[in-house]
This record gives C-alpha cells, sequence and structure tokens, in this order.
C-alpha cells in the first residue's frame, strides 16, 4: 500500500511539474511576451554595440598617442607655427615679367604637315 501511495504522490508531482514547465512555454510564446522578449534583445544588442564603439574609439585614441610618441608629435610646445598668410600685392609682385622677345617667339609658328586643303591636320 505504500508503494502505492509513493507511486502516486510522484506521478501526480511529475504531472504539476510538467504542467507548469508547460504553461510557461506556452505564455512565452503569446504575441505579447514575443515582442517583450524582442524589445529586450533589441536593448541588450544595443548596449553591445555602444560598447563596442567605446572599446573601438579607446583603442584609436591609444593608437594616435602612440603613433605621435612614435613620430616625435607629443611635445606641442615645440610645434613650429605656419609663416604668415602673403597679401596679395606680394603675389603679383613676384610673378614672372614677360619680355617682348619671349612673346614674339611665342607667337610666331612653325611650319608643319598639310593637309589637302592647306590647312593644318588637327
Amino acid at each position: 500500500m505504500f508503494r502505492r501511495a509513493f507511486w502516486f504522490t510522484t506521478g501526480a508531482a511529475a504531472g504539476v511539474w510538467a504542467t507548469t514547465k508547460v504553461n510557461r512555454k506556452l505564455r512565452k510564446l503569446q504575441p505579447d511576451s514575443l515582442a517583450a522578449q524582442a524589445a529586450d534583445k533589441a536593448v541588450e544588442t544595443g548596449q553591445r554595440l555602444r560598447q563596442f564603439a567605446l572599446d573601438v574609439r579607446t583603442g584609436m585614441a591609444d593608437r594616435e598617442g602612440q603613433l605621435q610618441e612614435a613620430l616625435g608629435l607629443t611635445d606641442q610646445g615645440d610645434a613650429r607655427e605656419l609663416p604668415p598668410a602673403r597679401s596679395r600685392g606680394a603675389l603679383e609682385t613676384t610673378q614672372y615679367r614677360v619680355t617682348q622677345h619671349q612673346l614674339t617667339q611665342h607667337r610666331t609658328r612653325t611650319p608643319g604637315p598639310t593637309g589637302p586643303t592647306g590647312n593644318e591636320d588637327h
């Protein structure tokens, strides 16, 4: 008699456990629950992407510091300044002056091959 009671109780407990497990799975598969799970996963993915971007940015800053150190650009006090901008008048005075002789040489043409019309071929 005790054996039967033991197995009856064990079977009832297993049935309750299985029913509870199935009901939880069914609730997870309802549309509202699926939408909430998708939203949670999207938020989690966004946080992971944000963390990845921060890690990349930190790595870039570290590498930039290493490159600047390797190139000797870490001392900002020794940086040379660019020369001051020249005025427009200074540019005009430094342009080349063309002599009359150079102009005449440029304008004269040397005879070249001509076509049947007497004009140069182009």
